[in-house]
């Protein structure tokens, strides 16, 4: 990797970072306040909308947004032909929410969701306008205006959302949270990004991004919509409160699963794309991202298990314990998910979408199929089935970056089954202690040390590659 696009990962990661960590804080600490001031109703109505939401925003971007990113020289042109067709785009899909509002509703039989609905989709017309500034930043590697403008974005919605639940306003807090979150954020986008487009509309802009950009859009529309799924089955299968619960606990799940490896996604797309021509590098770089992922998420994620119920009261109330369980599974399921997207992403980087599209019909196909099955066992089969889809949605990543890079999947599992097996080792320590002391607060606590002081040490000893990758990151 040379100086320049080294200097530029590290400081990508490292906004990247502030920006993820910063969001996920002050998420964290609005999603305890709103936990306690509304209900699993209020909360499971929202998640129940969320498939719609994500199909329709990938329909609007339509991996435009990608396709610029991997471009090697995008022009005026190509941004602005992007721009004018995310806002028609955008027109289209919230007439066609609109319109499906009361079907919506009465599929879930809640009359109260039409509403909810129709304002809620607002939002996809004013992340539209923004949209192409996002593709921009990264594109220069800027990602410091863009962690700014969305910690700001999140801080502000945050305070409105509160200021709106203790004046009762229930599920619309929720509502108003995120379309404060939109406009703030594409508020300071617009200023900030200092590009505004010219008045052209190129078609042969439009074909060529989306030569590659359609392919994309349909595998992100399917993970969308599969990634989702559960939401719908649960919504329409069980009360709104079960939806609640299931929802806080994949919020909770997501944070060290999906969190952290967005952080090395955000990075790792642009960085992987301006080296799509050399084999070599692509494997090295990518075998350094998921060393870096697995040293972080695996421990946190096995962490979560052994102390899963205590953190949620302690979050978010004992009103939120059948939350516990499914928390707890879907711990498992994102142990895979924390190393799906990286593997994705360099198989996107190197332009090969189309394959990318026919392997996710593939594995999509597989995973519904699983998370079906399990809905004829309940709530916990569904649960399981979402956590096996998970699973064979990394194997198949994996054998794609085999099969086009000939990074093997052994190769992976071998860079990987070190910090497995030392966090796997913690974990029975740590859980250990609840048969020696009685539990209580000194118990949890005794349990993170144990396991953080183990994990550390035995990396330590064991010289782990991937705390090395952490150590010389500047080196």
């Amino acid at each position: 990797m040379d100086g320049r696009l080294k200097r530029s990962t590290i400081s990508g990661i490292l906004w990247s970072s502030l920006q993820k960590f910063g969001i996920m804080f002050l998420s964290f600490i609005a999603n305890i306040i709103l936990a306690r001031l509304l209900t699993p109703y209020d909360f499971g109505c929202i998640g129940m909308l969320s498939i719609f939401m994500m199909v329709a925003t990938s329909l609007i971007d339509g991996g435009l947004g990608a396709a610029i990113i991997q471009k090697k020289n995008p022009s005026q042109e190509d941004y602005s032909t992007v721009f004018y067709l995310n806002i028609i785009l955008s027109i289209i899909m919230y007439a066609l929410v609109y319109v499906c509002a009361p079907f919506i509703s009465e599929f879930y039989h809640i009359p109260e969701l039409r509403n909810i609905l129709r304002v809620l989709g607002c939002v996809l017309i004013i992340n539209a306008i923004s949209a192409i500034q996002v593709s921009r930043f990264r594109k220069l590697l800027e990602f410091r205006k863009l962690s700014i403008i969305y910690l700001l974005s999140i801080l502000i919605s945050s305070i409105c959302s509160i200021i709106a639940a203790f004046l009762g306003y229930g599920v619309w807090s929720l509502v108003i949270l995120q379309i404060v979150n939109s406009v703030i954020s594409t508020i300071l986008l617009c200023i900030y990004g200092r590009w505004s487009p010219s008045f052209v509309f190129a078609k042969n802009s439009v074909k060529q991004l989306f030569g590659f950009g359609s392919f994309l859009m349909m595998s992100n529309l399917i993970n969308n919509i599969c990634n989702n799924i559960q939401g719908l089955i649960i919504g329409r299968l069980f009360r709104p409160a079960i939806m609640g619960y299931y929802s806080q606990a994949k919020k909770l799940e997501e944070i060290p699963s999906t969190s952290i490896s967005q952080i090395i996604d955000s990075v790792s797309y642009p960085i992987l794309s301006a080296c799509q021509n050399d084999k070599e590098q692509l494997i090295a770089i990518l075998r350094k991202f998921i060393s870096i992922i697995s040293f972080i998420t695996v421990p946190l994620m096995l962490l979560l298990i052994v102390i899963g119920k205590p953190l949620i009261v302690l979050i978010f109330s004992s009103k939120w314990i059948p939350s516990v369980p499914y928390f707890q599974i879907l711990c498992i399921a994102g142990l895979a998910i924390c190393m799906q997207s990286v593997n994705y992403n360099v198989i996107a980087a190197i332009g090969r979408s189309k394959i990318l599209f026919k392997w996710t019909i593939i594995k999509r196909s597989i995973g519904i199929a699983v998370i079906m099955i399990g809905a004829l066992f309940g709530i916990y089969g569904i649960i399981i089935g979402t956590t096996l889809s998970s699973w064979i949605l990394y194997l198949c990543n994996a054998y794609l970056v085999q099969k086009i890079l000939g990074y093997t999947i052994v190769k992976q599992i071998k860079d990987i089954s070190p910090t497995y097996g030392i966090s796997m080792f913690s974990m029975v320590v740590s859980y250990i202690l609840c048969f020696v002391i009685e539990e209580s607060v000194a118990l949890y606590i005794c349990q993170v040390l144990i396991f953080v002081a183990i994990y550390i040490l035995l990396s330590y000893l064991t010289n782990s590659r991937s705390l090395n990758y952490i150590k010389h990151i500047r080196g």
